[in-house]
């Protein structure tokens, strides 16, 4: 089955950076091509958001909270996305999950079927 796995989360000072990773396995190169990836985040108390995603072709869509300072991109050949994350503010804390689903990109983290275990990003 597919499995998901976030790294590169920590804690950061505001105005720092980090590089999240998601490996997927499982899916053989050629297939995870054709798949949307997302990253989410959820901070205590509030609802899960939709951070970044990346279809098949290399589009790329953010949320208004994140554009301008955090970039997705994918590498195929390796089976990972990452998330480039600048600027960082403290309400950029939460965990962040990589999901991934066989269709179109969404917002809404419920029409992907498969998730990681998320990472910790506090910045503080």
């Amino acid at each position: 089955h597919v499995q998901l796995v976030e790294s590169g989360g920590g804690p950061v000072q505001p105005g720092g950076s980090l590089r999240l990773s998601c490996v997927a396995s499982a899916y053989i190169s050629s297939t995870f091509s054709r798949y949307c990836l997302g990253w989410f985040r959820q901070a205590l108390g509030k609802e899960r958001e939709g951070v970044a995603a990346i279809d098949a072709e290399g589009s790329t869509s953010y949320s208004a909270s994140v554009k301008g300072r955090f970039t997705i991109s994918r590498d195929n050949a390796e089976n990972t996305v990452y998330l480039q994350m600048n600027s960082l503010k403290p309400e950029d804390t939460g965990r962040y999950y990589c999901a991934s689903r066989g269709d179109v990109c969404s917002s809404d983290g419920n029409r992907y079927p498969y998730w990681g275990q998320g990472t910790q990003v506090t910045v503080s």
